[in-house]
């Protein structure tokens, strides 16, 4: 699921900025940017985002500013400086050649030019960078919460609307087996006449057919699978695959009591079921 944080740290002397961002992913795809000086410490900046942060395709962006600007990055050697002039010049003097380039030529020369910037940071600042990305990985999981408190209310809601269309199925099932019946034995009975038929055999198929259209059974797993989901969102580990295949089972009773129906009304009620869980399918791809 998506998600956000944002951290500043400044002192006299630096200021620190990360920005972690978080999208859907069923795995944990973690793109890291950060400056050279923390190069060494990127596997412990995976294990601070992986520790927090499960799934999802993660974006961690550290950006560290140094306030004294004006600090010397480099430093020239100005013995070997001098003796690369020195030769180059009187190079020219044999080849009767100007000086204007010299001055570049000596400059550019080999380990004339020593640069100052360590390639790692030191510790105090690292401590620092540390402690502003576990802050801002705690941002964005807080981020995340929030979005899955709202998208557990969604959920609930699906579901209660599921047991509302069931409610429904319910009434109209208790009448529609009688409904059945006589239609049944009125076809017949229009058909052969009042003395065409042997109404104990009659009764043996109408028996025979109703037993294949009742939805007893689906109807109490369904109602069971409901419960069951509702039940995994409240536990505290992380439930995304468990709620996943339970929200397959419902969908499976809700088909077979789509198919058993035959009946206009009740199939009314077993679309508006199968509208939930098309929504409910759909916001478990946010939840972890």
């Amino acid at each position: 699921m998506t998600g956000y944080g944002q951290v500043v740290h400044e002192d006299s002397r630096v200021k620190i900025s990360v920005e972690i961002k978080s999208l859907n992913s069923k795995f944990l795809d973690l793109i890291l940017r950060f400056p050279k000086t923390l190069s060494d410490k990127e596997p412990e900046l995976r294990n601070l985002i992986s520790e927090k942060l499960e799934r999802g395709k993660v974006s961690l962006t550290v950006d560290v500013t140094y306030h004294s600007e004006a600090e010397i990055k480099q430093t020239y050697n100005e013995e070997l400086f001098t003796a690369y002039y020195a030769a180059l010049k009187k190079l020219a003097d044999k080849v009767v050649a100007p000086y204007d380039s010299l001055f570049e030529l000596a400059l550019n020369s080999p380990d004339v030019i020593q640069n100052k910037t360590s390639e790692n940071t030191n510790d105090d600042e690292w401590q620092a960078v540390r402690k502003a990305v576990q802050e801002a990985v705690g941002r964005c999981d807080t981020f995340r919460c929030d979005e899955g408190n709202v998208l557990e209310k969604k959920l609930q809601e699906y579901c209660v609307s599921i047991s509302r269309s069931l409610a429904e199925v319910e009434k109209l099932d208790t009448g529609r087996v009688e409904k059945v019946r006589q239609k049944l034995k009125g076809n017949i009975t229009a058909f052969f006449g009042e003395e065409g038929f042997d109404m104990n055999r009659l009764e043996q198929e109408i028996i025979f057919y109703i037993e294949k259209l009742d939805i007893h059974e689906e109807r109490v797993r369904l109602k069971t699978h409901l419960d069951y989901f509702l039940q995994a969102l409240k536990e505290p580990q992380s439930n995304g695959k468990k709620l996943g295949f339970i929200s397959q089972e419902i969908g499976r009773e809700i088909n077979t009591i789509g198919s058993k129906a035959n009946d206009a009304s009740m199939q009314k009620h077993v679309v508006a079921m199968k509208e939930e869980l098309e929504k409910i399918k759909e916001q478990l791809g946010n939840v972890l």
